[in-house]
């Protein structure tokens, strides 16, 4: 046999493993849909007046549609790189107020560790930027001080001031979760009207355990249009 060409076994592994990949990106794209969708129904309820957390706002994208409802916008982004786009963009946006900051569990400063692929590519890879260790092609060498902010205390706070806060986006690379615990552990969640997060249990292998039980745990004690992790 021609070694050359592959076996029919490895050639059907290698169908499979396409097909797969696929599937994967079908699926990707159905979820990006989904909450795109999604946050075109929450901004349709939006008002002025309303107060607005973007947590992991990166470049903005989310931010932009978010203020042109009217609602105040706090927009938390802990990367520097990230942060002087913001800057950039919303300089003469009123109802945008910018926070270079990470949002956790604590208070001080923190770590921000980036991406393998930072130096080549800052724009793109600014978003895996994360304050965990650990993280999947993440080079921990290449790392700044950022300010921390105690989310669950900022919730307290805005809730009094405010009066509630009517939606939270939370993109912010693995701290969503000891966050997202200490929510619903402390019934946080009654002063948010609506929370989406994206969960990054791909990135953090050994985190999985905990990610999968506050799906499970959330799924029974909130509605998905309430609290909803499924954002992209």
């Amino acid at each position: 046999m021609d070694r050359g060409e592959p076996t029919p076994t490895e050639a059907k592994s290698k169908a499979e493993l396409k097909a797969e990949a696929l599937i994967r990106r079908q699926k990707r794209n159905l979820r990006k849909a989904s909450a795109e969708g999604f946050l075109a129904g929450v901004c349709a309820m939006l008002r002025p007046g309303d107060l607005v957390m973007d947590c992991g706002a990166n470049m903005g994208v989310v931010t932009a549609v978010l203020a042109a409802t009217g609602a105040d916008v706090i927009a938390y982004e802990p990367d520097p790189f990230a942060f002087a786009a913001l800057q950039e963009k919303f300089a003469d946006t009123p109802n945008v107020t910018l926070v270079n900051a990470a949002v956790g569990v604590g208070t001080g400063t923190v770590r921000l560790m980036r991406a393998d692929n930072f130096e080549t590519n800052p724009t793109g890879a600014s978003v895996k930027s994360t304050i965990l260790d650990g993280g999947r092609r993440i080079d921990a060498d290449n790392s700044v001080e950022v300010p921390l902010i105690d989310f669950p205390t900022l919730v307290r706070e805005k809730s009094v001031e405010r009066g509630g806060i009517a939606f939270v986006k939370m993109d912010i690379e693995g701290a969503e979760l000891e966050i997202l615990e200490r929510m619903d552990a402390e019934d946080l969640f009654a002063h948010v009207r609506c929370l989406v997060a994206e969960t990054h249990e791909r990135k953090f292998r050994d985190l999985r355990d905990r990610y999968r039980a506050i799906r499970e745990g959330f799924a029974e004690k909130y509605p998905a249009g309430r609290v909803n992790l499924d954002w992209i």
